[in-house]
């Protein structure tokens, strides 16, 4: 086993590992700069890894490494990125039901890249769904989604539009507006933190996969 990983950021990895969780932090539209070494949305997703390794002490938590710190239209480079680190992941816990954390950026690749079979659910945080985003891949596999209405930088009513095309297309969603977060999730961190862990631990606790 390699001791370091080219897709993926080890935050907690127990011995014998019963599930996987990958975070994805948020980005830009556009960038093919790389991430800074030290970044606001990368730090965020700290304080998640820290609740879930609380909540999940058996299984392997890591955040993806993007090679570019934009979507980049058509190219997609987040949800390339998260395919690779899925594999990966899937390396350290193997046969184990996987979860994926986003924000942002994060979480509209999080749900495209959904499709994989070791993927049993996904947490969407305040997450960033155009119209016309495909949903097909989330059939079977559990949701939840997060937003704040007041968020400024990415749209609560799109949000909530996804998840019912979601729902129609065979996704187990929860839908829940948040009192406070905005779109940094800072005021009332708390209650994103205990809603992801306690949706995390369900999902992962009794998850099935195909």
């Amino acid at each position: 086993m390699p001791r370091s990983w080219e897709h993926l950021r080890i935050h907690h990895r127990p011995a014998v590992p019963d599930a996987g969780v990958l975070l994805l932090p948020g980005g830009r539209a556009d960038g093919l700069a790389p991430p800074r070494r030290v970044n606001l949305p990368a730090l965020r997703m700290v304080l998640f890894a820290r609740a879930l390794r609380r909540a999940l002490p058996r299984a392997v938590v890591a955040s993806v490494r993007y090679r570019h710190r934009g979507w980049n239209g058509s190219r997609a480079d987040p949800v390339t990125d998260a395919r690779s680190a899925l594999v990966e992941l899937e390396g350290l816990a193997p046969g184990a039901p996987l979860l994926l954390v986003g924000h942002s950026m994060g979480a509209r690749a999080a749900l495209a890249a959904a499709g994989r079979p070791s993927v049993a659910g996904v947490v969407a945080l305040a997450p960033w769904c155009p119209p016309g985003d495909p949903v097909g891949q989330l059939n079977g596999r559990r949701v939840l989604v997060l937003h704040d209405g007041a968020d400024r930088v990415t749209s609560a009513a799109l949000a909530w539009e996804f998840a019912r095309r979601a729902a129609a297309a065979g996704a187990v969603v929860e839908a829940v507006p948040m009192a406070r977060g905005g779109h940094t999730m800072v005021r009332g961190a708390r209650a994103w933190h205990r809603l992801t862990a306690a949706f995390a631990a369900a999902v992962l606790g009794g998850a099935k996969v195909s």
